[in-house]
């Protein structure tokens, strides 16, 4: 199996399209199934063993909070 190229992509999405993804995430973590996402043209499978954590940042008048799920395939 050949190493994954590495990867920092930031995709916009619109209100809905967001909270579809949110649904359906939701939904994959409530089954104890893997989720799956396309973001920018790559298919992505998030296995749910992943951890799952919320970041808050602050920096002047911005503010950001970031849904983060991370998982190793080790």
């Amino acid at each position: 199996m050949s190493a994954k190229k590495s990867r920092d992509i930031e995709k916009v999405y619109s209100l809905p399209e967001f909270i579809s993804k949110l649904r359906r995430l939701a939904d994959s973590l409530e089954s104890g199934e893997k989720f799956e996402i396309q973001i920018a043209g790559e298919r992505i499978y998030v296995p749910s063993r992943a951890e799952y954590t919320i970041e808050h940042e602050r920096e002047g008048a911005s503010e950001e909070i970031e849904f983060q799920i991370k998982w190793s395939d080790e």
